[in-house]
């Protein structure tokens, strides 16, 4: 059993989204063990689960990206004050961060305090910015993110590729320890998806499921066209939890076919109410995925003992194995997806097997918050004896 550690969590997440889930499950997972934590974040945070901060929100319409970025930067130095203050009221045995552009922060303070410094990442910010976002400070941007991954005692990526990406980047191989995403497995026992099937009309149906974000790339409107191609009588239905960018173009989809009784849209719930959304569900679809990701998504899935269907990219098969606890397709070969999915809707046997040993992955793989948080606290522990002596 590991000592009870004192730990100093810093982050930036101003919304309520999967990363403010991540956020707070492994806080949790750390309270779990016996740790004692304490929060260095943005004080202004939405309530509701999928809220953005209003304020943050506008200030992205209304200025341009420079001084968006500048003032990031300003936060940034801001934020080391909320820090350092933090650290000498609350007497930290180790600084546990979560990454993010233009937060030097947490570097600042190791390197002030000599405290030991984990660091999780989740993303290549200044790659992914530059590509998808814009990013106009990009030479400064890249500089202050490789300083923070060579300055972190340990840092945690969340996929073999990324951990790639950073090695390519110049962070020290023997720094980087791989930490895949998790779930609280006590949250998916004695699933019953009884009351949302009587809700949205599916007692004997099929139904495929998607949780999250709902953006083009995602392709849910193939999945839509799949549907299509069934008989009233016989056809499977679809539930889409979650709202994004892409679900006006679901919704006219589904109208333009003549379906949208069997596409149903539950938008953004609370998120104690997931689990049983996801007992509502028969065959789980991740139909696209970032490529150094680790998808809350999926751990979801697998928890709740659903047969999925996935691209089979590195990242997803360092945590699926096809036609064993999941079924794979090769990445944007939607017309293989369409016959992987058919293949279940016709085959309950197969779902039930693949949703069964994708709920033992999750055991066998220590696909959990708390393995992730003991994980953390066992490689804390020597750093922080050696900073002792």
């Amino acid at each position: 059993m590991t000592k009870k550690l004192r730990i100093l969590y810093h982050h930036r997440i101003a919304a309520q989204d999967g990363q403010s889930v991540h956020v707070a499950e492994l806080i949790h997972a750390f309270e779990t063990l016996g740790h004692t934590v304490h929060m260095v974040g943005p004080s202004l945070r939405p309530k509701e689960f999928g809220a953005e901060n209003r304020f943050l929100d506008w200030l992205r319409r209304a200025l341009p990206d420079f001084m968006l970025e500048v003032m990031e930067l300003a936060y940034g130095m801001r934020d080391y004050l909320k820090l350092k203050a933090a650290y000498k009221s609350f007497g930290p045995d180790v600084l546990y961060e979560r990454h993010n552009l233009f937060l030097p922060a947490g570097r600042w303070l190791k390197e002030k305090t000599d405290l030991p410094y984990l660091l999780e990442v989740n993303a290549p910010l200044a790659d992914e910015r530059s590509r998808y976002g814009g990013l106009k400070l990009e030479k400064l941007a890249r500089s202050l993110e490789r300083k923070t991954w060579c300055a972190a005692d340990r840092i945690f990526p969340v996929s073999d590729v990324l951990a790639d990406i950073l090695k390519a980047e110049g962070a020290p191989e023997n720094s980087i320890t791989v930490l895949h995403n998790g779930i609280d497995p006590a949250l998916y026992e004695s699933l019953d998806g009884t009351a949302i099937r009587q809700k949205y009309g599916l007692e004997g149906r099929t139904v495929l499921g998607f949780t999250g974000f709902v953006r083009e790339w995602h392709r849910l409107d193939h999945m839509i066209d799949l549907i299509a191609n069934y008989d009233a009588a016989d056809s499977p239905h679809m539930l889409i939890v979650g709202d994004g960018p892409a679900i006006p173009m679901c919704r006219e989809r589904a109208e333009k076919l003549g379906i949208a009784d069997r596409i149903h849209f539950a938008g953004f719930i609370d998120r104690m109410h997931i689990p049983e959304h996801l007992a509502a569900m028969d065959i789980a679809l991740q139909p696209a995925v970032t490529d150094y990701a680790s998808p809350l998504k999926l751990f979801e899935y697998m928890a709740a003992g659903l047969a999925i269907v996935a691209p089979a990219q590195p990242n997803i098969c360092e945590i699926l194995e096809d036609d064993k606890d999941a079924l794979l397709f090769a990445p944007q070969d939607f017309d293989a997806a369409d016959a992987l999915i058919r293949r279940l809707i016709e085959d309950a046997a197969l779902r039930a097997r693949l949703g069964a040993e994708a709920k033992r992955t999750i055991e066998r793989r220590h696909y959990t918050w708390v393995d992730n948080a003991a994980r953390i606290s066992a490689i804390a522990e020597p750093l922080i004896e050696a900073r002792k002596s």
